[in-house]
């Protein structure tokens, strides 16, 4: 009997649906077609020891599998479930009335229970435009994908409740979040804020405008100025998001799988700080099982770079296309793929190796050579995409005490929003532009 089950792959950020077609007939031999990877050809495993858990056998028959289109790779252990429904569907050990009004996606244990899987948003998408009904998911990622309005989404424990739901024995109850109230709750100010740094009044002012303007930033000081500390606070003072970038940015780490916990939406702007030992692939996305890289999870937020010298030539390097175009292309012989990266770059660096050149009290030990040396390792294309330079210096110990508590977030933060607001009303007309840092010669 054939059977057709319906999945997704995740491409990029999008998902495409993919067609599980089971034929079980006379013959003893299994086969699977349609580029599958090791990791869904080692699903007969997995779903032959959960069909003993539940009760079920595996067919005794010539079974043939194909993943449609079969020119697509399909990778990851997401298919269990999909094709667990379709060989119990093609054997005819369960009703197959209502499968087709479904897409369904999930990682089978060997006792039968459900594990998460990666890119549950962009697959809920893609199943509310193509029209499914409903969407099948471990309970886990349940909520995340219920973001998406016109499709019901059922979170599944374990393969029983799905199949008892095919069989009409049992009642899932699809999973409902409000968008919007999940939103606005998740809107509150960070608690860190601007408050907590006492003085560096000009370098608090300067974050402010590169806030106000998008604008990238680098702060050059010795070490204990506080770089770190002011950087970590600059994403309390920018716009909160908007409804729209809030589901963009979910997405991302949704199919990055960095979505933890019963989280439905990302309501803060991401703040990423990658080591300085980081890999040019992990920096910008790709890799052989193509994933987005901290660029990407940056979108509408904050790279922060700390100690950028010390990061590899070749990973600064990569980072001047996307400051450009705001979007990473990755291209390989199989595959090309866009991410998106539009985010605030926050460097920070010593003024020498030994960090104490032009320090008000401490005496640097760098003969010019190694300084010049040293802040050479920063290339002059990169440095020309950095909007503001800033010279942090260190607070004196005696004035930190003397020194009065300075503005909160939310208040720079409103001086920052009614400055976007004005940015926006004067690119109205320009597609895509909505702050200075964004304006090309054509906005001038």
């Amino acid at each position: 009997m054939l059977v057709k089950v319906f999945g997704a792959a995740v491409t990029g950020i999008d998902a495409i649906p993919i067609t599980i077609e089971v034929d079980v007939s006379r013959g003893i031999r299994f086969f699977m077609v349609g580029l599958p990877d090791n990791a869904v050809k080692e699903s007969q495993q997995r779903i032959e020891s959960a069909f003993r858990v539940f009760k079920y056998e595996w067919p005794g028959q010539r079974i043939v599998i194909n993943m449609a289109p079969a020119d697509v790779r399909k990778e990851g252990s997401a298919y269990d479930l999909p094709l667990a429904i379709g060989v119990l569907a093609a054997s005819e050990q369960i009703s197959n009335d209502i499968i087709g009004d479904f897409m369904m996606m999930g990682e089978l244990s060997l006792d039968g229970s459900l594990k998460s899987v990666k890119g549950a948003l962009p697959i809920a998408v893609r199943a509310q435009k193509e029209g499914f009904k409903g969407l099948i998911i471990p309970k886990v990622n349940a909520r995340e994908a219920a973001v998406v309005e016109g499709l019901e989404v059922y979170g599944a424990e374990n393969m029983e409740e799905v199949i008892d739901f095919l069989n009409g024995k049992q009642n899932l109850l699809p999973t409902t979040v409000d968008t919007r109230a999940e939103f606005i709750e998740g809107m509150a100010i960070s608690d860190i804020d601007f408050s907590d740094v006492k003085g560096q009044e000009s370098v608090k002012r300067a974050l402010e405008v590169a806030a106000a303007g998008g604008h990238n930033i680098i702060m050059i000081g010795p070490p204990g100025s506080g770089k770190s500390m002011l950087a970590k606070r600059l994403a309390s003072v920018l716009p909160p998001l908007e409804l729209n970038e809030a589901l963009e940015t979910t997405k991302i780490h949704s199919v990055a799988g960095k979505l933890f916990g019963n989280t439905a939406l990302i309501t803060q702007r991401p703040f990423r700080s990658p080591h300085h030992t980081i890999s040019d692939v992990a920096l910008v996305g790709g890799g052989t099982f193509p994933q987005p890289g901290e660029i990407s999870l940056a979108h509408n937020g904050v790279l922060f770079l700390d100690e950028l010298p010390e990061f590899k030539r070749t990973v600064l390097e990569v980072l001047r296309q996307p400051l450009e175009d705001r979007m990473i292309s990755i291209s390989r012989a199989k595959f090309a793929l866009d991410y998106p990266a539009s985010f605030m770059l926050v460097a920070s660096m010593n003024p020498c190796p030994c960090g104490y050149y032009n320090h008000p009290e401490k005496r640097c030990v760098c003969s010019p050579g190694v300084v010049q040396k040293y802040l050479s390792r920063i290339s002059g294309p990169l440095l020309d995409r950095i909007d503001l330079h800033i010279e942090v210096v260190p607070v004196p110990f005696n004035k930190l005490a003397e020194t009065p508590t300075s503005e909160k977030s939310e208040t720079v933060r409103e001086r920052v929003m009614k400055a976007r607001e004005v940015q926006n009303l004067r690119y109205k007309s320009h597609k895509g532009v909505h702050c200075n840092a964004q304006m090309s010669s054509k906005n001038a």
